[in-house]
């Protein structure tokens, strides 16, 4: 089946060496793929695609050759990975049981309730509804539900409820080289483009070229300044938790603002933007910058876009100490203020879906810090938040 797939990839006219086919099958063979049809689709089509003008025949060779695969691979199974088994205890809760559960009253309460906790609690606790532990309805503890608490001790989100994290997590940056689906995006961004003629003159001006050596009878070469985008961009990235699931688009928007902007900076927060943010997310605990020393950095002429999903505990945006991760001194709306005071032609694009906005209580507070300068991460998003932004 790869050999004719192979064969009907040559046939079409997409350029595949024998190179490219062994190692689609070396990547095969080693399980990178998995069972699922959407993997195995990529798989191939990174392997064996050099230039995305060929992505439609391989997409038509695709379809022709495995038609009929997705029901195949319907029934293969696959081993269950031992630390879901480890994770019997966790309960599944119906929306009546997640209806009867309370919340303990606030942020003050739940800090103080957790510290009480910590200090009458002696061992593991499981399934309950008061101590630290896992499962059950505790406000303190992992694998369970609870709608407002302090999670310690879980792999991952699950409810997007937590008020406070308790434990160190780590984030990837994200790739400024992703390169397939950013040319629609990069569409949108070139509206906003301010061009001037700056620097050393090292480009051929062919008509004053023309014009002097006709006048003057001789050759007469003249050189002008290029020509270059004067707009300068400073991008604000969300990392982490519940943007995990907006890591493509993000990725896309970064590859395209790279390419597109010359004068383009970017920084990375997780959730809201507080006292620091970080170049690196692998050295995000041991190499912050100063939300000070970046405002103080970039003139105030600068676009500034903050990219996220905006979902998180309202305590983070309004309350001090609020931040999940760490003991913020002042709120997060606070910064945001700030930062919005110095530019102001901010805007703030959104990867979650729209219909959910007015049902997120964050996403609510987030808005009304920007003044509804929020869009949705879309392309009519993006050519919307242009606009604002060339006002």
């Amino acid at each position: 089946m790869f050999l004719n797939f192979f064969y009907e990839l040559k046939k079409s006219g997409i350029p595949v060496s024998v190179k490219e086919y062994l190692d689609f099958l070396n990547a095969v063979d080693a399980g990178v793929a998995g069972h699922r049809i959407d993997d195995f689709y990529y798989l191939s089509r990174a392997s064996l695609v050099k230039d995305e003008r060929h992505l439609d025949k391989f997409d038509r060779v695709f379809a022709h050759v495995f038609k009929g695969l997705e029901n195949v691979m319907e029934g293969i199974s696959a081993d269950i990975p031992e630390e879901w088994l480890r994770a019997l205890a966790e309960r599944l809760f119906t929306e009546e049981e997640k209806a009867q559960i309370q919340a303990l009253g606030g942020w003050e309460k739940i800090m103080e309730e957790l510290k009480k906790r910590l200090e009458e609690q002696k061992g593991r606790h499981e399934g309950g509804s008061k101590w630290i532990g896992t499962g059950g309805t505790s406000p303190y503890g992992a694998y369970g539900y609870n709608p407002e608490g302090v999670r310690i001790g879980q792999q991952g989100n699950r409810n997007f409820r937590a008020v406070k994290v308790w434990d160190r997590r780590d984030f990837k940056d994200l790739d400024g080289e992703a390169e397939l689906g950013t040319r629609n995006i990069k569409l949108a961004l070139r509206r906003l483009r301010k061009f001037a003629r700056t620097g050393a003159a090292g480009e051929l001006d062919l008509d004053t070229t023309i014009k002097d050596t006709a006048h003057k009878g001789y050759l007469d070469i003249a050189f002008r300044p290029e020509r270059r985008n004067t707009v300068k961009v400073l991008l604000f990235f969300d990392v982490g938790g519940s943007m995990d699931y907006h890591i493509r688009e993000c990725e896309e928007l970064f590859s395209a603002a790279r390419s597109e902007f010359k004068h383009m900076d970017y920084y990375y927060f997780h959730n809201c933007l507080y006292e620091n943010v970080w170049r690196k997310n692998g050295r995000r605990f041991e190499e912050r910058v100063p939300t000070y020393e970046v405002m103080n950095t970039y003139p105030a002429d600068y676009k500034v876009i903050f990219v996220g999903d905006a979902s998180m505990s309202p305590y983070e945006i309004l309350t001090p100490g609020g931040s999940v991760e760490h003991w913020n001194e002042e709120a997060g709306q606070v910064w945001l203020q700030r930062v919005l005071d110095i530019y102001k032609h901010a805007v703030w694009l959104n990867p979650l879906a729209g219909r959910y906005w007015e049902h997120t209580p964050s996403v609510k507070a987030i808005q009304q810090i920007m003044e509804h300068r929020m869009f949705p991460l879309t392309l009519d998003g993006i050519d919307a938040a242009i606009g604002e932004l060339l006002r």
